[in-house]
């Protein structure tokens, strides 16, 4: 059983993809280059994105200006 506190950490593929502005397939593209965030796979295929991993692969993206 998922806990609240831990499903509010896991991030859905929609979600991270709201949230970035970005397609679906620009994600998959991202992920097959190696680009994209570090992703779980479930055992149904769904993919999940946890936010410390989000947040980190943002991190390393910001223009240091």
């Amino acid at each position: 059983m998922i806990t609240a506190a831990r499903s509010r950490t896991m991030l859905t593929l929609a979600e991270v993809c709201e949230e970035l502005s970005v397609s679906r397939s620009t994600f998959y593209d991202w992920r097959a280059k190696r680009r994209a965030p570090r992703c779980i796979k479930l055992p149904n295929g769904d993919l999940r994105i946890r936010r410390s991993d989000l947040d980190h692969w943002l991190d390393d993206r910001e223009d240091a200006a």
